[in-house]
């Protein structure tokens, strides 16, 4: 299974989510292993592993610039699985190697390759906040589509880009992608974080997560300090949030 967390506007807590989901999933016996794959030139997930690749070659770009096998790029994260790290070099992509078939395909590519050798693995993938390449990538090689929403009007105006993007490629990927809404950074004591919820319910119906990803502060701090929620504040909000996300996406099939 693959999961690609991703939304066009920033700040919307996509890398904590990703990183988070990632940890509560680590945390059910159940699950297969966990691959996280940081598409992200801002390498913020690779910051928060603690050991991002000082050198290019030795990070996702390497699939783009050399074709190189995915398992050669992969990192170990304690607790978690592994890493394929990103680098900023990857802002180079779209303007180096175009936008034709084969790039748009070179995730999905190495993921086969490294899946027909290893068997499967549960693949989290960080989106970059932009429509290019990358996230064409992504979106080819996923499954499924998470997309965070945080609980305020413009972050509700991009999930509809979302959606319009979502449905412009299934003639081209043929099928439609399982996707999921879920409002992040949610503030009980605000009235707009529920009309936002309300808004999007109307909008998504059941593809709108039940669970809500609450303000919370120890979610925003555990990355400064390179860890996971549930590595930092276990009894949090935030990480009982995450858990309970973990539970909705996989009673529902989702994971």
């Amino acid at each position: 299974m693959r999961v690609a967390v991703f939304n066009q506007k920033g700040g919307v807590g996509k890398t904590t989510t990703a990183l988070n989901l990632a940890a509560a999933l680590a945390r059910d016996r159940a699950s297969p292993s966990l691959l996280l794959i940081d598409l992200d030139p801002q390498a913020h997930l690779s910051s928060i592993h603690g050991n991002p690749p000082g050198e290019a070659r030795n990070s996702l770009f390497a699939l783009y610039q050399d074709n190189r096998p995915l398992a050669e790029l992969s990192v170990p994260w304690a607790g978690l699985g592994r890493l394929i790290p990103a680098h900023t070099e990857l802002i180079k992509v779209d303007s180096i190697f175009g936008k034709g078939p084969a790039i748009l395909n070179r995730l999905n590519s190495g993921l086969q390759t490294m899946e027909s050798t290893e068997g499967q693995n549960l693949t989290i993938i960080d989106c970059c906040p932009f429509l290019g390449v990358l996230s064409l990538n992504a979106i080819f090689a996923a499954d499924r589509v998470l997309v965070p929403i945080s609980s305020d009007y413009l972050s509700m105006r991009g999930a509809m880009q979302i959606e319009h993007t979502l449905d412009v490629l299934e003639p081209v990927l043929k099928r439609r992608i399982e996707r999921r809404y879920l409002l992040t950074r949610f503030d009980r004591r605000r009235k707009m974080s529920f009309d936002v919820q309300d808004k999007l319910q109307q909008q998504f119906s059941g593809e709108l997560c039940a669970t809500v990803i609450s303000e919370n502060v120890a979610v925003a701090e555990a990355p400064s300090l390179g860890r996971d929620i549930l590595s930092h504040n276990p009894s949090s909000r935030g990480a009982l949030d995450y858990l309970a996300l973990r539970d909705e996406l996989k009673n529902c099939g989702f994971l």
